[in-house]
């Protein structure tokens, strides 16, 4: 059993505490001061013209996040998760809309069905009981107050949600670390060094899912290691186990790998307490997305020839117009994907969109996984060959993708798609950043690491879901290009 009885645990904990205060305040100041910035030439311009359509601004940074809102939304004021009438608004739009019939078939033409979020609705049905309790109760509507509303709501869901993340992590690292400079490092990195906070302020899936990754970590390690064995424990696996996979769905290799770890040592309590809150979380995303869509196959798993939702056309300004994903040549480069695989691995690992290039702290993340499972006394051992053969798994399948999808994780600051292994990385890295502290070159070469990771962090100053700086230096210096 780890111990934290030495006389340093109570300086490093004012220490996390102070990290934890000063990150949450950065993330609540960065909120309340999020925009658009890129519209307000054009806005001041089509005001001064006499344009009543001048207002282009909204507190919701891409298409992405807007989606979500949308849904939101529609949710509350129209009782549906069908966007036809929310679109059609001002400034109200994204690209990631799907339309379909309510027999769930492809409507293509203007006039032929109805349109809806590709995003899983169960995270956009949650965050609405907030906003119909604003709507309802307070008189508040995102259409006519964006910024207060949608500023209210990130700040009461995502920095409760990060905090949590933190202080879960902060008795982790206060438990298993070893030195002074391992554990105040580890924690430096979480705050500072990742890309979760960035997309902190903005509503997405990411952060929700980083969250419970480390919820579900707290779960395994308090039963497998400390002997924790009460039913909550496996309530609290199972719960999050299942709401991390309905979130990032390649996160289920981690929640059937960590289940079928449980099953195997505690057949009883998992079946019991465990299997149950799974099955909760599992019914409720399918039954909202059988709400909203009348299948139990998720809105963006309907790419076939056949039966394609994301090919349509609509009618807007007395014009007909073909969606964004109708015509490969009319999306952005990014969009496209990239045309070679070989070039794909690179840029996802060392490249313009590197996880090592952009971020190195995960190096020590390789070499502290590393470390975890070759120690056979190590008590963690087995806790860290699941997140080492989970991230494997999940980076096969990312980088194995089809051209279509292979696309950097979009329009975004870093390489999206593994946010939600930040917290299990954080862990292997504490072991490495301890092996670390008995060295002053070891030592500097950690905080280099961090300094470049930090500035991948802060870089997209306004908005996440733009590209990251090593993209952005590739192409002033003709290095590289997207989708070549």
């Amino acid at each position: 059993m780890p111990s934290n009885s030495d006389s340093s645990a109570a300086l490093r904990r004012i220490l996390y505490g102070l990290l934890i205060v000063v990150g949450a305040a950065g993330i609540s100041g960065r909120i309340l001061a999020v925009d658009a910035v890129d519209s307000t030439r054009l806005e001041g311009y089509l005001f001064g013209i006499g344009r009543p359509d001048w207002q282009k601004k909204l507190p919701f940074l891409s298409a992405n996040d807007r989606s979500r809102w949308i849904t939101i939304r529609s949710l509350v004021e129209h009782g549906t998760y069908e966007i036809d009438e929310i679109i059609k608004e001002p400034n109200w739009d994204s690209i990631d809309v799907v339309k379909h019939d309510d027999e769930g078939r492809a409507a293509p033409e203007p006039g032929q069905g109805h349109f809806y979020s590709s995003k899983p609705p169960l995270l956009s049905t949650l965050i609405a009981a907030e906003y119909w309790l604003i709507y309802h109760g307070l008189g508040y509507s995102l259409g006519e107050h964006p910024f207060g509303v949608g500023r209210f709501m990130l700040l009461t869901i995502n920095v409760p949600t990060i905090v949590v993340l933190w202080l879960l992590l902060a008795r982790y690292v206060e438990r298993y670390g070893r030195t002074d400079f391992g554990r105040v490092f580890t924690m430096a990195c979480a705050i500072f060094g990742t890309l979760q906070t960035t997309f902190a302020v903005s509503l997405n899936n990411h952060l929700i899912a980083a969250a419970s990754a480390m919820v579900l970590l707290d779960a395994v390690v308090r039963i497998v290691v400390e002997g924790d064995l009460r039913p909550r424990r496996f309530v609290q696996a199972g719960f999050f186990a299942a709401f991390l996979a309905a979130n990032e769905l390649p996160a289920l290799s981690i929640a059937a790998l960590a289940g079928a770890g449980l099953l195997w040592k505690f057949p009883r309590q998992t079946l019991l307490a465990g299997v149950p809150a799974a099955a909760l979380v599992l019914a409720a995303a399918w039954g909202t997305n059988y709400a909203a869509h009348g299948t139990l196959v998720p809105a963006y798993a309907h790419r076939d020839p056949a039966n394609n939702w994301y090919i349509y056309r609509y009618e807007k300004n007395g014009r007909v117009i073909d969606s964004y994903w109708s015509h490969v040549d009319r999306r952005s480069a990014i969009d496209r994907g990239e045309p070679s695989r070989a070039t794909y691995v690179f840029h996802v690992l060392i490249g313009h969109h590197g996880i090592f290039s952009l971020t190195p702290i995960w190096i020590l993340t390789v070499a502290g996984l590393w470390m975890l499972c070759r120690d056979r006394t190590e008590p963690l051992r087995g806790i860290a060959a699941v997140i080492a053969l989970a991230s494997l798994v999940c980076l096969a399948f990312y980088l194995s993708r089809p051209q279509i999808d292979r696309n950097y994780g979009g329009m975004a600051s870093g390489f999206r798609w593994v946010f939600w292994f930040m917290p299990l990385w954080l862990a292997g890295l504490l072991r490495a950043a301890d092996a670390c502290a008995s060295s002053r070159t070891r030592i500097g070469l950690c905080y280099a690491m961090l300094a470049i990771s930090v500035v991948t962090v802060t870089f997209p100053t306004w908005n996440p879901w733009t590209l990251p700086w090593l993209m952005q230096l590739c192409e002033f210096m003709g290095w590289s290009r997207l989708g070549g």
